[in-house]
């Protein structure tokens, strides 16, 4: 992933199912996770706001079910799940609140996120690439976003997606001649 938790994940979870420790690690996981999570969750929706929001729905879910979490994955990838499956019921609860078919590939709803987030900070080329993206299916946009952006490795987004990696490079391919042929049009 795009970070280097120095945390002992072992050790973490540990401290977050002990009662008398969990707050204090609950911190840690914060302060470890939120920059990391936020920018995978503002991939997605392309708003400061809602990425905040998501953001801390996913550490409500994360705090109200560690003492489910049983450690067949990575705290880091469950974390990622969490944050992907929120980002992913956010997009289709607006689909839905805009009478976009939650089957419909329609996600000009993103783009004007986008356009009237004032947090915004890339050129034009940066928000024509990001209106290429948010084109895209929805596992395509996941997909690019995870392999382009954050730097993730096929097995770590095969486990976060529960995906085959031979899919997820199929997807990958798929994407960037989507995106190609959308930014050869500008």
């Amino acid at each position: 992933m795009a970070y280097s938790a120095p945390i002992d994940e072992k050790q973490l979870i540990s401290d977050l199912q002990t009662e008398s420790k969990a707050h204090k690690a609950f911190e840690l996981l914060m302060r470890t996770f939120s920059e990391p999570l936020y920018w995978q969750i503002r991939k997605m929706v392309y708003s400061h706001d809602d990425a905040n929001d998501l953001l801390q729905n996913v550490f409500i879910k994360a705090w109200n079910n560690i003492h489910n979490f049983r450690g067949d994955a990575k705290l880091s990838t469950w974390l990622f799940k969490i944050a992907v499956n929120e980002s992913i019921n956010f997009i289709n609860r607006e689909k839905n609140r805009q009478n976009i078919s939650s089957d419909s590939e329609d996600t000009s709803f993103l783009l004007d996120n986008l356009e009237a987030d004032e947090y915004f900070d890339g050129d034009e080329l940066h928000k024509e690439l990001l209106a290429a993206v948010a084109k895209l299916p929805e596992k395509q946009r996941l997909v690019f976003n995870m392999k382009y952006f954050d730097e993730m490795k096929y097995e770590e987004i095969s486990d976060i997606l529960g995906t085959s990696v031979g899919a997820l490079k199929a997807s990958y391919h798929h994407a960037v001649k989507k995106i190609m042929a959308n930014l050869s049009t500008i």
